[in-house]
């Protein structure tokens, strides 16, 4: 992989094995191996931790040591605080990476990390709060002369909230969660009729996904970029600014491409974001890795948020400035300062990361696809990287994001970046679940991204993807032939060991049985304009919006469903009468089966 010069710096004083002995990575996935690696590099030993669905997953097995947390689902591992505790204490960690997600936000789990003696490699806990609350956060740009989007610095208790807003700024309306990202826990409102269900919706998200179901409000940019700056802070009083990354190819407000640098912005405006960056940041007492987002329109930018923690699309910073993120956040940590300044950072060529999801793209639908991996070919050659959490034969969990892996791809120019990357999507070859390599193929390929005429609604207002459809090799066959020899692991007073023994091809998964089910429809989901309302993903219903009795039209919202966080409308697939509700809140339900019938 071509490493870039980036940043000119001085030798490190001191051995990297000064900088901790064992660190604990509060996390899963892709994300968990990419720190892992880069301990092994710096000679510290990890430790990992797992749910019982991750006792074989990749991260468990790459660590120095790995303790079972229990449990499926997030809340019931990787979420529970106590059970991430106990790992830190029978390890002898002294210090804890918490990757990004889970608890990597959390204010409270970083205090009650240091708490106990042991390094939270992140901001402090104070730093955390003030920009996970997302009001504080605006009042702290405001503070330091960083101006945001119109927006409220009160929770929204009241419809009546939005409705004065709407009165005196306008629409459309972005509802938020006050203590959240990417995208989670946030509505929009065109027109007052919708607000008290976007209310309603925002806050059941935020409190599903988040803990907390405060919310807040701004404007609504029609056509934004988003761009975002990364900084690194140390405990010194030194902050820099990394350049940028362009994040406006995203769907349902989840990112799908980054690149960097951003292309098409003055560098005047560079600049401008970059020193509005460390402002926040040193506004704040931020210590560590962080980005500051912003939307940019019409020659201006507005402060958006700040992620007080690594990004997820950290990597094209990586290839274009030469600096490894993940060993500057243990270097930090650690109380070195940084050995560079401002002037040193050079941005050498344009990289761009494709996250690989295990979603179908089908018709711009983006529906989960679970299930095990069969085979995984990554590509290779000069100027790629791949950072992936899984290998063939592991199984993508529908508990868990569903990011397999990201693909990032350095070029001498934007034009090489972008024709770099379809080659290597070409020679990406995954099979047994879909993912999103279709889709970014076509975004990749679309005229309008070439020209940068895109913002953070193109994908989901002008590309057209009905033509899109699922790599054709994702079915597992159940073809596969059996095998004697098994790598699986044993835990001893909760701490996994990885062994190799000789067996007979293990029985199918069995998989936990729903609470209740509504009724599945013969051939799964249902015909288009059947009437036999199907959902197209399993999650668990929030919400029913009809009655036995009532007239709906095609596209009416039938039902509301939960499924990855987030909440989806069902909508009725043709006009006519509800003869049959077949659900209620609280259920849980399977991909294809039927909730409402219509004649």
């Amino acid at each position: 992989m071509l490493a870039p010069s980036g940043v000119c710096r001085t030798s490190h004083s001191g051995d990297d094995r000064d900088v901790f002995t064992k660190v604990l990575i509060a996390n899963r996935g892709e994300i968990a191996v990419r720190v892992i690696r880069a301990c092994r590099e710096m000679g510290v030993a990890t430790v990992a931790v797992y749910s019982d669905l991750d006792r074989d997953a990749l991260h468990a097995r790459l660590a120095d040591e790995a303790y079972a947390l229990g449990g499926q689902t997030a809340a019931e591992s990787y979420l529970d605080t106590e059970a991430i505790l106990s790992a830190i204490d029978r390890s002898g960690a002294d210090a804890v990476h918490p990757g990004y997600g889970f608890f990597s936000e959390n204010a409270d789990f970083a205090r009650a990390v240091t708490d106990r003696g042991v390094t939270f490699i992140g901001p402090p806990p104070e730093a955390i709060e003030v920009m996970g609350d997302k009001i504080s956060a605006r009042l702290a740009a405001e503070k330091v002369g960083v101006h945001s989007v119109p927006g409220t610095t009160d929770f929204i208790t009241d419809p009546d909230q939005v409705r004065a807003f709407g009165a005196e700024h306008g629409y459309p309306i972005a509802i938020k969660a006050a203590y959240g990202g990417g995208g989670r826990g946030m509505k929009v409102v065109t027109d007052e009729s919708a607000i008290a269900d976007a209310i309603e919706s925002a806050q059941r998200e935020a409190l599903a996904y988040f803990a907390r179901d405060e919310i807040y409000m701004e404007r609504y940019l029609t056509a934004p970029r988003h761009i975002e700056i990364q900084v690194l802070a140390d405990t010194h009083g030194n902050a820099v600014y990394l350049g940028e990354r362009d994040c406006s190819a995203q769907r349902r407000h989840q990112k799908l491409i980054e690149e960097a640098p951003a292309p098409d912005l003055p560098d005047d405006v560079r600049t401008a974001m970059g020193e509005a960056a460390v402002a926040v940041a040193l506004g704040c007492g931020y210590t560590n890795a962080g980005t500051v987002e912003f939307l940019y329109e019409d020659g201006a930018f507005h402060y958006l948020e700040m992620n007080t923690r690594l990004q997820v699309e950290h990597p094209v910073t990586e290839l274009v400035t030469g600096l490894d993120l993940v060993e500057q956040q243990l270097r930090i940590a650690s109380g070195e300062p940084l050995d560079f300044g401002q002037d040193d950072v050079t941005i050498t060529g344009h990289a761009i990361e494709v996250r690989i999801n295990a979603e179908d793209p089908a018709g711009g639908a983006f529906l989960p696809s679970p299930g095990r991996i069969d085979a995984l070919r990554v590509p290779d050659g000069f100027g790629i990287r791949f950072d992936g959490g899984y290998e063939a034969g592991d199984e993508v969990s529908q508990y868990y994001d569903n990011l397999v892996g990201k693909l990032v791809v350095w070029g001498r120019s934007r034009d090489v970046a972008i024709r770099r990357t379809l080659r290597a999507l070409a020679d990406f070859e995954i099979r047994g679940v879909a993912t999103t390599i279709p889709a970014d193929i076509a975004i990749l390929e679309h005229p309008d991204f070439s020209a940068v005429a895109h913002s953070t609604k193109w994908v989901e207002e002008t590309l057209d993807l009905s033509a899109v459809s699922a790599d054709a090799d994702t079915a597992n066959t159940g073809d596969d032939v059996p095998t004697v020899r098994q790598d699986t692991s044993v835990e001893v007073d909760g701490r996994r060991f990885a062994v190799s023994i000789w067996v007979p091809e293990t029985a199918p998964t069995v998989q936990p049985a729903a609470r209740t089910r509504a009724k599945r429809s013969g051939g799964g989901a249902s015909t288009l304009g059947s009437g036999r309302v199907a959902v197209p993903m399993q999650g668990t219903i929030v919400k029913v919006l009809v009655a036995v009795g009532d007239s709906v039209d095609a596209g009416d919202s039938v039902c509301v469903l939960e499924a990855m966080k987030m909440e989806n409308n069902v909508a009725a697939d043709k006009a006519g009468t509800v003869t049959e509700v077949l659900v209620g809140p609280g259920d849980s339900v399977g991909s294809g089966d039927v909730v409402v019938v219509i004649e």
